[in-house]
């Protein structure tokens, strides 16, 4: 089992940088394939982002690719979401998730999740 906590969400303004963190606690967190999702209010919770757990391979949304890097500390276990030329649209709380399953773009295939963090872009 591991347990997730983001930081590192705020309130910038179009353009701008964030770099959201997970830190996990469990001896096992380098096994997990990790991901990002996000959701607006009144949306449904979407991907944006994996890392394998050797973090030899990485997937995006095509929202944020190019825009977003996914990376990942298995000494520190703790998971990074750098997020760049921030947009208004990118606004949402922001959660980091694992899993040990193949699948990696949808939520039902990661039993566990942080609480989330707030990113908000002002324009």
């Amino acid at each position: 089992q591991v347990q997730l906590v983001e930081s590192g969400g705020g309130l910038v303004q179009a353009g701008e940088s964030l770099r959201l963190t997970c830190a996990a606690s469990g001896r096992t967190f380098s096994s997990y394939t990790m991901g990002w999702f996000r959701q607006a209010p009144g949306k449904e919770r979407e991907f944006v982002a994996a890392i394998r757990p050797s973090a030899s391979i990485t997937y995006y949304a095509d929202s944020v690719k190019g825009r977003f890097t996914i990376s990942k500390d298995n000494n520190k276990n703790t998971l990074y979401l750098q997020m760049n030329s921030l947009k208004p649209d990118d606004t949402a709380v922001y959660y980091c998730a694992a899993t040990m399953s193949i699948a990696h773009r949808v939520t039902t295939a990661y039993p566990y999740w942080g609480q989330g963090t707030q990113v908000t872009v002002s324009s």
